[in-house]
């Protein structure tokens, strides 16, 4: 089996990226997840539950900067606090986020980075499955600096979840209020502050396999000072996760692939077919003979598990011996190794009424180690050795007497004789030469160790400029600097050289025998060239893997800074109350690069071409926002009120944009408030969108349209097929057009950005209805909210997708399209001719992005058995969702999809007094079915819904048990996955596979039934 280091998530800019991965969540109060996950802002936890309006706090809500009561925000808001984080036992916030519906598959997390080329092991959320960079991710409101290079997406690794005193999750647009990027919505991190006393926690955890073992110590120490003027909050951290290993699960500690690839039968899609181990060995397969037919089994040698050299190759066994192939899943990674170092600052300073400074700071070093299977080199392949020559090498050469000049022609001594003898002259030089492919496992497995430190630090003043107007100026500097080094590749020049090997009949080394083999290139040997023997187990000497190794590496950097200044105040209104509005301006400068070594670069290291980013912009922006209320405490308009929010911004990129929203809050009594928001929000392309380098690429879930058309077949696809010189070759030789399994991983392709790049805009709106009926005692700690959601992105930046530009060329006869799509002329190491070689691709403004949905809360509380118990639930529903590719074209559909479920809901039911408290929570993931565009293409079915292509819904049972035996200890006990539910088989050669965990690792777990427990002590 053909396989390659697939690029980066990060970078991946295709519609399944943000879709469907191939596109582009009272100290007395229970610690439910659910409790804070589905409160609304109508009556989120901040106010007392069955409170009136007049009795709640008035803060700053998510979604508005006029600090206004929480009951009164017209925005569907989800508030996650502190003590849903610790309920739920995840080190990271990202693990505690994706239990909301309201979130989509992440792009990177530490279950789908280990073949990432860089930022492995980044933690991302991604609302409504729009796309990372369509979250906004702030701290206390303000940006926060990216952990992927060239973007906007925020490393939740970066924020210490101790230190969180809640989460406000709004979903919509909202770029009038905080800028670009908030097209899905905005995750709002709120630290805590003015803390006093010391709090000190310690957590371990395993999973019931005895890996994915967690440590985490965690210390807060905070006081006043001066008076009670001033207050300091210090945190240091320490957290490791340690590896899960695809030999770990059955499911996928062997090698395989779907039936899809095998001609089973369509319902067996999702069934491997037995183990079919990769075709690249670790002894090497050697290919002789002509190039028209040098896969047949004759023309063929490996060696068996004794080195003895033997004809023919098999990855799958067969009646009469054993695979011949290699397992890769014993090597690979499901769930990557990380470690945390955490320190984060909180302070404050009361100079004077007026004058009061602030100070906020955080730091992160996150070291994380990425590994799988040995490098497989081949001679042929878009970056093996010896590309010019359709992989073939020479086994003959000529040495020269340094006396005379004569020469004599030699065999590479190195080269079994029965393979010598097989060979012939398929490159017409008048020298035999041979093909291979071959796993180096004499240089280790591949990897890479990672470095990734972020720092920010904000300085500011805010005061009162009168007792109606507020101000606040600060300034916001963030960088993240990561070092990644990989190890086990290869310097495909060294490599050459060192295959290109005579035998040292004049002795020009200066001694030893004359039946030695040496580096042919007179300069190579001066540099230290060692003939490479690649034929049999372990067979390299040290001294050619010296020479041949490559350690690559990449650096990045990537630096935020913004200034902003506000004043924000209230007007006299009417009866019904103030006029609040608010103003401001901001600076911002984002600069990223991101730098791979020099083989990298040229594609000289066997994998990946990928090209360096250098870029940046910057964006002053002005922004205002009103609050008007209409009626107050009137019959049917208990509370009427209108807002509105309005930003210009000027990038240096594209120019001058505008955003803005208008949102109206209707209570006609107090149990029941309508809400609506209308919003136009915009997003600037970023830095790795405008100036990122041309990165290669292996999708794995393309399929050839050309597979098995003959010489006669008609149609369009028959005439674009039939039109290319491989294609007909291929047919000559097999009677129709024939791929092999290295042809089906053998794909690459080049991502390009594009500088031409315009904003994306979208226009979202929401609807819906908050109930609590507070005048009824029995339900007056009912919640009740329902909200329709529609969000449309017109121009939005996509990457065109490969199955969308394979259908245009081949099945509707767009010879624009066939630009990107490079064939093999002629066969190729072990691809046949006219297979798929490259299917570029490059970023552009698509016709556009749509979702739309509904959803739905509800929670209930209630006093039983001297404690309190509570019920809370969390429902979204997905009508629609789908990209048009180009304007005018079709929709892709991503939304029913894995990762893309139509349905998900999260459940919590628990009970807690002063000593005790259990909490259980169940998060539903609703059935989803593969990629339409993968079904209609490899299997030619246009019922994208059949049972034959669904991936069953799955539940997941979660539970925590805590004691609290006084005032200053708890302990805590808890599982993930308490049922063990297993993920769906999503095997290799399907779409939505993550490599090594055989199954979508984004959105189901991949790793099964796991225990923690810890200890929290309060001074």
């Amino acid at each position: 089996m053909a396989d390659h280091l697939p690029n980066s998530r990060a970078r991946d800019w295709t519609v399944k990226t943000f879709s469907k991965r191939a596109l582009l969540r009272a100290s007395a109060a229970p610690a439910i997840l659910s409790a804070s996950l589905i409160a609304s802002a109508a009556f989120a936890q901040d106010a007392p539950q069955g409170a009136d309006a007049a009795d709640s706090d008035t803060i700053v809500v998510t979604g508005s900067r006029i600090a206004t009561p929480v009951i009164d925000a017209p925005n569907p808001i989800q508030v996650v606090t502190d003590q849903v984080i610790r309920s739920t036992g995840a080190i990271n916030l990202q693990e505690t986020l994706l239990r909301n519906p309201a979130f989509g598959t992440p792009a990177i997390s530490r279950n789908n980075s280990n073949f990432s080329t860089s930022s492995a092991g980044v933690a991302t959320v991604d609302l409504r499955n729009l796309g990372s960079d369509r979250t906004l991710v702030l701290v206390n409101g303000r940006r926060f600096v990216a952990g992927v290079p060239g973007t906007s997406t925020v490393d939740l690794n970066s924020i210490p979840t101790q230190f969180i005193d809640r989460v406000d999750v709004l979903t919509g647009g909202s770029s009038a209020v905080y800028g670009s990027d908030a097209v899905a919505g905005v995750v709002n991190i709120t630290l805590k502050k003015d803390y006093q006393g010391i709090e000190a926690s310690a957590r371990t955890g395993i999973s019931e396999h005895g890996d994915d073992s967690q440590r985490e110590f965690n210390l807060m120490l905070g006081g006043n000072f001066d008076d009670n003027k001033g207050n300091v909050l210090v945190y240091a951290g320490y957290t490791k996760q340690g590896a899960v290993f695809s030999r770990g699960r059955s499911r996928s500690a062997i090698d395989q692939i779907s039936c899809v690839y095998v001609n089973c039968d369509v319902d067996q899609i999702f069934e491997p077919y037995a183990p079919y181990y990769s075709s690249f060995a670790p002894q090497g397969r050697f290919f002789v003979g002509p190039q028209a037919t040098q896969t047949t089994q004759a023309q063929q040698f490996t060696y068996d598990k004794n080195n003895n050299l033997i004809q023919g190759f098999s990855t799958n066994g067969n009646a009469t011996r054993a695979a011949d192939g290699f397992n890769r899943s014993a090597y690979r990674t499901i769930a990557i190794p990380t470690e945390r170092y955490l320190l984060a600052l909180n302070a404050h300073y009361e100079i004077s009424d007026s004058v009061n400074v602030f100070l906020e700071g955080n730091y992160a070093s996150t070291k994380v180690r990425t590994e799988l299977e040995p490098f497989p080199m081949d001679s042929a392949g878009p970056n093996g050795i010896f590309p010019a020559t359709g992989g073939r090498f020479n086994i003959e050469g000529l040495s020269i007497n340094p006396a005379t000049g004569a020469s004599v022609l030699t065999r590479n001594p190195l080269v079994p004789l029965a393979i010598y003898n097989a060979a012939t002259d398929t490159t017409g030089d008048g020298l035999r030469d041979i093909g291979f492919t071959k796993r180096l496992s004499e240089f280790g497995n591949r990897g890479s160790s990672v470095d990734r430190d972020t720092f920010r630090i904000v300085a500011g003043v805010n005061g009162a400029l009168s007792d109606r107007w507020n101000y606040e100026a600060y300034y916001n500097y963030g960088q993240t600097r990561e070092s990644q080094q990989n190890q086990g590749q290869v310097n495909v020049l060294n490599f050459a050289n060192a295959l290109n090997a005579v035998q040292d009949v004049y002795d020009l080394n200066g001694n030893g025998s004359t039946t030695d083999a040496i580096c042919a290139d007179a300069q190579a040997r001066a540099q230290g060239c060692a003939p490479a023997n690649i034929f049999g187990y372990n067979a390299l000497s040290p001294e050619a893997i010296n020479y041949i190794i490559a350690p690559s590496s990449v650096t990045s950097l990537t630096t935020q800074s913004v200034a902003g200044a506000s004043i924000v105040g209230s007007l006299p209104g009417l009866s019904a109350g103030d006029i609040g509005i608010a103003i401001g301006a901001e600076y911002r400068k984002e600069q990223s690069e991101q730098v791979f070594d020099a083989l990298t670069n040229a594609g000289l290291n066997g994998g990946n071409k990928l090209a360096n980013t250098y870029g940046q912009f910057h964006v002053w922006e002005g922004y205002g926002e009103i609050r008007l209320p209409i009626l107050a405490d009137t019959p049917f308009f208990h509370r009427l009120e209108l807002s509105a929010a309005g930003r210009v911004s000027k990038y240096s990129t594209v120019g001058t944009v505008y955003s803005y929203n208008l949102s109206a809050l209707w209570a006609p009594v107090q149990d029941i408030r309508f809400r609506g928001t209308y919003s136009q929000s915009t997003r600037a392309p970023n830095v790795s969108e405008l100036y990122g380098g041309s990165g290669q690429d292996y999708p794995s879930d393309l399929s050839d349209p050309c597979d098995g058309i003959t010489a006669t077949s008609t149609g369009t696809l028959a005439t674009q097929c039939l039109a290319n010189v491989g294609v007909r070759a291929n047919i000559a030789a097999n009677g129709s057009f024939v791929v092999n399994q290295a042809d089906i991983q053998g794909i690459s392709g080049f991502n390009n950005t594009n500088p031409n790049l315009n904003e994306e805009q979208s226009k979202s709106w929401t609807v819906g209805v908050a109930i609590n009926p507070r005048s009824v005692d029995a339900l007056r700690n009912l919640t009740l909210t329902v909200d329709y959601f529609n969000i449309k992105i017109k121009d939005a930046i996509t990457q065109l997708p490969r199955s969308f530009i394979l259908s245009q060329c081949y099945n509707a006869g767009n010879d624009d399209y066939c630009s990107f799509i490079t064939r093999r002329q002629a066969v190729a190491g072990a691809n046949s001719a006219g297979s798929l070689e490259f299917i570029d691709t490059t970023l552009f403004n698509s016709g556009g992005l749509r979702t739309s949905g509904l959803d739905v809360t509800l929670g209930y509380s209630q006093n039983v058995a001297g404690g309190q118990a509570n019920f809370n639930v969390s429902y979204t529903h997905v009508f629609k969702g789908y990209v048009i590719p180009l304007p005018g074209a079709g929709r892709d559909n991503f939304a029913g999809e894995s990762g893309a479920s139509k349905d998900r809901a999260t459940g919590a039911l628990g009970w807690i007094n002063k000593d005790f408290g259990v909490t259980f929570t169940g998060t539903y993931i609703g059935k989803a079915y593969l990629d339409d565009q993968f079904i209609i293409g490899s299997r030619g079915d246009t019922d994208i819904h059949s049972s034959n292509y669904r991936i069953k819904s799955k539940f997941y049972l979660d539970g925590q048990i805590k004691f609290t035996p006084g005032d200053n200890f708890e302990f805590f006990f808890g599982a993930n996955n308490l049922l063990n539910t297993s993920p769906p088989p999503i095997i290799t050669g399907l779409p939505f596979n993550t490599t090594g965990a055989e199954t979508d690792a984004s959105t189901y777990d991949p790793i099964g039934r796991r225990y923690y427990t810890g200890v929290r002590v309060k001074f």
